[in-house]
């Protein structure tokens, strides 16, 4: 966030006076934007009120802003003084559009994140710099030539990398795909997002666990999908759900995480994967099946994939290597029949022409190296520490205020607080200790359950992180 300089010899209120009125002539500010309060505005910006108040007067007087007794102080409509022009009222144009903004919660984390303040981020499900493979791909980079070109790219993906993912699929998680069966993607999220686009229509119902990361993307709404929940317990989603949700809505699609599911952590039992999936066949509904997590394994043997059980085309399934290697790659993949394949490759070349070669390559070199295994070997060894940390932390800062499970695989701590609470307070106190973390009403949960992840923060950042949340839970309890 910009703050007045106060080396300079310019006057505090005339900085905040010229960087307001750059941000409305910019179009930053659009016509008719609400100013925060003076109270409010000092605070952020750790000067006095009356500085505000002397900043606002002077933009007044040029007619850049105007105040309204119980309306607030507002950028004018008509703006006369410094500029006779008008812009674009973008609010409107804000407010329009057909794709739907974050969740209040997730723009709020995303704000506080932002905001210059020290916080412990416990929200971002993604590894922490010191767990990715940088030193590999480093070499890579000096050892390997680069000497492909660096026009547009085959919208299905660069064929090396789909080479190098058929045998990384068979050995990892024995899927059987083929160059022509793999979409390359910038991550699951894309990939959950062509299939909204591509393959259903406004007004198809879908079937997804509850809680599930599907609540926090408003894709699904953006599209016009029609969401229904199925709970989720020690064993997963409960298959019989399936047929019900059939016979009352038709769903078209089914959407799981079977493996260390996010945000619970659960496993679906090897039980429920057969009668999933032969309910699905019977019903002529796929399966999406969401896989970003299983080579995470902290505790057990990898489970394997629903993909290994399908025998009929029924499951499309969707990885990545965000949460195995580094989110900033920006590589997913799909494994689907070929003309799903084509049908979204298609899609994807009309959003951009595909994704850049550079990471496409470097994933490639990455996948076939024999650093790859080495490197799973140690994710997994952090990751169970980091996650004994926390746990840890919560057994000694709130024993008898929370409950949780002890994942075995993943990157997220699904935690239960033992009395109520009202999310919307708990995450602002958070905050204000210096802590995110993500409420579990993002997910479909009801209030009271929060989801930590103990893959971003530093080791040394997780036990203050939880004291922080302690004092903030305590706090919000009051």
């Amino acid at each position: 966030m910009w703050k007045p300089d106060r080396s300079l010899n310019k006057p505090l209120y005339q900085q905040i006076a010229d960087h307001l009125e750059q941000r409305i002539s910019l179009g930053e500010l659009p016509s008719g934007s609400l100013l925060p309060a003076e109270r409010k505005l000092s605070e952020q910006l750790g000067v006095n009120r009356s500085t505000v108040v002397q900043a606002y007067e002077e933009l007044r007087a040029s007619g850049l802003i105007e105040s309204m007794k119980g309306s607030g102080t507002r950028v004018s409509p008509r703006k006369w003084g410094k500029t006779s022009r008008r812009t674009p009222n973008w609010n409107r144009y804000v407010e329009g559009g057909i794709l739907q903004p974050s969740l209040p919660f997730m723009r709020r984390i995303r704000e506080g994140l932002q905001s210059g303040e020290t916080v412990i981020n416990l929200a971002y499900g993604e590894l922490a710099a010191e767990l990715c493979p940088n030193d590999t791909i480093t070499s890579l980079i000096r050892n390997e030539p680069f000497d492909q070109p660096l026009g547009y790219g085959d919208p299905q993906g660069y064929v090396p990398l789909r080479t190098a993912l058929t045998s990384f699929l068979h050995e990892h998680r024995s899927i059987q795909a083929t160059n022509q069966s793999i979409l390359i993607t910038s991550g699951s999220q894309q990939s959950l997002y062509l299939i909204t686009q591509g393959l259903l229509s406004p007004g198809d119902a879908i079937a997804i666990e509850n809680p599930s990361y599907c609540y926090s993307l408003p894709m699904f709404q953006s599209a016009g999908i029609r969401l229904f929940g199925m709970a989720v317990d020690e064993h997963g989603v409960i298959p019989d759900d399936i047929l019900n949700l059939y016979t009352q809505h038709r769903i078209r699609m089914v959407f799981l995480n079977p493996n260390y599911h996010n945000p619970t952590g659960t496993v679906l039992s090897p039980e429920r994967r057969i009668a999933i999936l032969r309910i699905c066949e019977q019903l002529g509904i796929p399966i999406v099946e969401d896989d970003p997590f299983s080579l995470t394994a902290l505790d057990e043997e990898v489970p394997p994939p629903l993909k290994m059980l399908d025998q009929n085309g029924t499951v499309l399934y969707i990885g990545s290597l965000s949460k195995i290697a580094a989110s900033g790659l920006r590589i997913g993949w799909m494994v689907a029949p070929h003309s799903v394949i084509q049908r979204l490759a298609d899609a994807r070349q009309q959003m951009d022409f595909g994704l850049s070669i550079f990471p496409q390559w470097i994933a490639a070199h990455f996948l076939a190296s024999p650093e790859l295994s080495p490197h799973l070997i140690q994710l997994r060894d952090q990751l169970r520490f980091r996650r004994d940390v926390m746990a840890q932390a919560l057994q000694r800062q709130l024993a008898d205020e929370v409950s949780f499970e002890l994942p075995k695989g993943g990157l997220n701590l699904w935690c239960r607080i033992n009395r109520p609470v009202n999310d919307y307070a708990l995450l602002e106190n958070g905050l204000k200790h210096g802590v995110a973390f993500v409420p579990g009403s993002v997910y479909g949960s009801e209030s009271g359950f929060v989801r930590f992840t103990y893959a971003r923060p530093s080791v040394h950042e997780i036990e203050p992180g939880i004291a922080q949340f302690a004092m903030a839970l305590r706090k919000t309890m009051e």
